[in-house]
């Protein structure tokens, strides 16, 4: 029964863990700045020493893809200084951690990506969360690192509530086609690391693994995917029109090939990628009854 801390308690990963941790009955604390400031050592050091922690698990992180390219100092605290700090803390204080990261370390030009595969990141974010990995497996050996992808759920700010929210405006939507990767729902990222936790506290299973739900699809494809469950449910289809990223010009350049090889994860930890259709359809339906 290890002790949990969650770092980052309100974002989409942070909101499952909450949701999902009480049925383990693991002793956790769920937190996030001000009350653990993850750009302040001694804001770190406070919360671990009030809690105790034979785990930390780092969820949060600035996701702001397109703000990053110009708040890139603020970025770099949050994504690389401020999970150095934190498992250079939990080293001290003898907890192991549990980090994720994102496909974004990659330049996309050629998945599926596996872990030792060299990182590309094409963008601010990208680069401060490639910066963040490498200061956490300095800082603690016993840290388990996991790249996702395409985070979404029923809470916070995610490409499934846009749809369904668009989808209630709009007779017609033009979403990318030409970006691969695969959604991983938010409560399958937490199932997953509540099944590594032991292991990775006893110091086995450590290192970098990659993490997502299954099928490959496109933004496109997911976009039709979330209509067609929402119609499931009376809410009208838009159609959706693919288009390329080209005619969809953003700040950051996105990986045009996020799929990420997961055996390891699989085979080191028994963590299976989700089929995200399924997290899909209980997603759309705990929505749509809110």
């Amino acid at each position: 029964m290890p002790r949990i801390l969650v770092v980052g308690r309100t974002g989409q990963l942070g909101t499952a863990l909450a949701e999902a941790l009480p049925a383990t009955s693991w002793p956790h604390h769920l937190m996030e700045a001000p009350e653990l400031d993850l750009t302040q050592a001694a804001s770190i050091a406070a919360a671990l020493a009030a809690t105790k922690p034979e785990l930390v698990i780092n969820a949060a992180a600035y996701t702001a893809v397109d703000a990053a390219e110009t708040h890139v100092e603020l970025a770099h605290a949050i994504n690389a200084t401020g999970p150095g700090l934190l498992a250079q803390a939990a080293a001290a204080a003898g907890a192991a951690i549990i980090h994720i990261s994102t496909d974004y370390v990659f330049d996309g030009s050629q998945g599926p990506w596996r872990e030792h595969d060299t990182p590309a990141p094409l963008g601010v974010y990208g680069a401060t969360k490639l910066a963040g990995e490498q200061a956490v497996a300095a800082a603690n050996p016993r840290h388990a690192i996991i790249r996702t992808a395409w985070v979404c759920s029923a809470t916070g700010h995610n490409f499934l509530k846009t749809m369904l929210r668009l989808g209630e405006t709009h007779e017609e939507l033009r979403v990318v086609a030409d970006q691969q990767g695969a959604p991983t729902f938010a409560d399958d990222l937490a199932a997953a690391i509540i099944t590594m936790a032991p292991r990775v506290v006893a110091g086995q299973g450590t290192g970098l693994f990659h993490l997502t739900g299954a099928p490959a699809t496109t933004w496109h494809g997911f976009a039709e995917a979330i209509f067609a469950e929402a119609a499931k449910h009376g809410r009208k289809t838009p159609l959706v029109h693919p288009i390329t990223t080209a005619e969809y010009p953003t700040p950051a350049r996105r990986p045009a090939d996020s799929r990420l090889e997961c055996s390891r994860i699989t085979a080191l930890h028994g963590v299976q990628p989700a089929d995200w259709r399924l997290s899909l359809a209980r997603a759309v339906e705990r929505l749509l009854k809110e």
